[in-house]
C-alpha cells in the first residue's frame, strides 16, 4: 500500500465519492425519462424507487462507523464499493420495478458506507486542521460523478443499460484503487488511546438543530435530483438527450460549492444557508416556469448545483466542528438527516405529480425551502471548544497508524493532528 499525501488523499476520495455518490446515487435522476418510458413505470412508482437508496443510504450510516472500525477503513471502502458495481450492474439488468429497486437499494448502501470510511483513513492521514478542507474536497466529488454521467445521456440517451454498465465498470476500477491507497488502520487501537470526549447536551442541542436543517434541505432538494429531467421532457417536450445539459450545468456550478462550504464555515454560515436556500428554491421554480426552454432550464440547474453542494459541504463542515474527534460520526449525521429528507420528500413530489401537475409539485417544495431559509437564524453555532479542543490528543486511529509509519530512528512518517481552529 502506497501512502498518499493529504492531497492525493483529497482527490483520492473525490474520485471515489464521483463513483458512489455521482454515479451511483445521483445520476439515477438523469436516466428517469428512458427508464420510465422503457419499464412502464408511473411518477408515483419512480418516486418510490427513488426513495429507496435514500433509506438503504441512511441504514448504511447507522452501521458505518462500527464497520470503519472493525473492518478498516480500507476493507469498509471495498465493501462499499463491492455494493456500488454490484447494484450498477442489476440497474443495468432491469426487467421491472422490482430488480430496478434492488439495484439502487444496493447503490445507496454504497454511499452509506463509503464516506465513514473515507473519514476514518482521512484521521489517520490529515492533519486536524485540514479535516474541513479535504472533506470539503472530497464532497465535491459528487459533481464530479454528475459531470461523467452526463455524456452517456447526450450520446446513450436511448442506452441507459449500457450506461449503467459503463459506471460499474468505473466501480470496478474504484475498488482496485481503494486496494492500493487507502490504508486499513482502523482495526488497530492503543490501549492507552485517549477517547473523545463526551457529547455534551448543549453539542446534542445543536447537532439536532443541524440534522433538522439537512433534514428540510434533502426534502426540497428531492424534486429536482429525482424529477427535474422528466419534468423537462414530460413539460417541456424537450428530447430526452437534452436533459445531460441539465446535469453538466448541476455538475460544473457544484464544484463552486467546495469553494463556498469553505468561506461559509471560516464566515457566516447561517447567513451563507440562508442565501443557499432561498437559491435552492429559486432553481425549482425557475425550472418550472420555464421547462421548454434549455437555456432558462440550464441556468436553473446552474443555480441548484451550486445551492446544492454548498449546502451539503456547509453541513459536512458544521458536523465535523460541533463533534472534533469524532469523524465517523460528525460527518455522517447531517448525511443521513439529508437523505431522510430526499427520502421523504422524493414519494411526496410523485404523488403530487399524479395528483396535480409538475408546476404544482415544483411550486409547493420551492415555497418550503424559502419558509426554511427564513428560520436560518437558529442555524447551530459552533461550539467554543476552547481548552477542551487543546486536550484532544491523538485518536486511536491516529496513533496506531502513525506507530505503522515509524522509521528506523523512531521517528514517525506522518505528523500528528494539530488542534484545530479554536470557534
Amino acid at each position: 500500500m502506497k501512502v498518499p499525501s493529504s492531497t492525493v488523499f483529497a482527490l483520492l476520495g473525490a474520485a471515489l465519492i464521483a463513483i458512489s455518490y455521482g454515479l451511483a446515487r445521483f445520476a439515477f435522476g438523469l436516466f428517469v425519462p428512458p427508464i420510465r418510458a422503457e419499464l412502464e413505470l408511473t411518477p408515483y412508482a419512480i418516486g418510490i424507487i427513488g426513495a429507496l437508496p435514500l433509506l438503504s443510504f441512511v441504514l448504511a450510516s447507522l452501521v458505518a462507523p462500527v464497520a470503519a472500525v472493525r473492518l478498516g477503513a480500507r476493507n469498509t471502502a471495498m465493501l462499499s464499493g463491492a455494493f456500488g458495481a454490484a447494484g450498477l450492474v442489476l440497474i443495468s439488468q432491469a426487467s421491472g420495478a422490482l430488480s430496478l429497486g434492488v439495484g439502487v437499494f444496493a447503490c445507496g448502501i454504497c454511499t452509506g458506507l463509503m464516506m465513514p470510511a473515507l473519514t476514518a483513513a482521512m484521521q489517520a492521514l490529515v492533519n486536524r486542521s485540514l479535516h474541513g478542507r479535504v472533506s470539503s474536497v472530497m464532497n465535491a466529488g459528487t459533481s464530479i460523478g454528475v459531470i461523467i454521467a452526463v455524456p452517456t445521456i447526450l450520446f446513450l440517451a436511448g442506452a441507459w443499460r449500457y450506461a449503467y454498465g459503463a459506471f460499474a465498470i468505473l466501480a470496478g476500477i474504484g475498488l482496485v484503487a481503494t486496494w492500493f491507497f487507502i490504508p486499513s488502520v482502523s482495526r488497530v487501537t492503543p490501549a492507552n488511546a485517549a477517547l473523545p470526549a463526551p457529547i455534551s447536551p448543549l453539542q446534542w442541542w445543536r447537532l439536532l438543530r443541524l440534522s433538522l436543517f439537512s433534514f428540510a434541505m434533502g426534502f426540497v432538494s428531492s424534486a429536482y435530483w429525482i424529477f427535474a429531467p422528466d419534468l423537462v421532457v414530460t413539460l417541456g417536450s424537450l428530447p430526452p438527450g437534452a436533459t445531460g445539459w441539465l446535469w453538466l450545468a448541476v455538475g460544473v456550478a457544484g464544484l463552486g460549492g467546495a469553494v463556498v462550504a469553505d468561506l461559509a464555515d471560516r464566515n457566516n454560515p447561517a447567513i451563507t444557508q440562508a442565501l443557499m436556500l432561498m437559491m435552492l428554491a429559486a432553481s425549482l421554480s425557475l425550472l418550472a416556469a420555464s421547462p421548454g426552454q434549455i437555456a432558462i432550464a440550464s441556468f436553473s440547474a446552474l443555480v441548484f448545483g451550486l445551492a446544492y453542494m454548498s449546502l451539503t459541504g456547509l453541513y459536512l463542515m458544521t458536523g465535523i466542528r460541533l463533534l472534533p474527534g469524532r469523524l465517523s460520526m460528525g460527518p455522517v449525521l447531517p448525511f443521513m438527516a439529508v437523505s431522510l429528507g430526499q427520502a421523504a420528500g422524493s414519494p411526496i413530489v410523485g404523488m403530487l405529480v399524479d395528483e396535480f401537475s409538475y408546476a404544482d409539485a415544483f411550486s409547493v417544495f420551492s415555497s418550503i425551502g424559502i419558509v426554511v431559509a427564513l428560520l436560518s437564524p437558529l442555524y447551530p453555532r459552533y461550539v467554543d471548544l476552547g481548552e477542551d479542543e487543546e486536550a484532544i490528543e491523538e485518536t486511536g486511529l491516529q496513533a496506531a497508524y502513525n506507530h505503522q509509519l515509524q522509521g528506523e530512528d523512531g521517528a514517525p512518517l506522518l505528523p500528528a493532528a494539530e488542534a484545530g481552529e479554536n470557534r
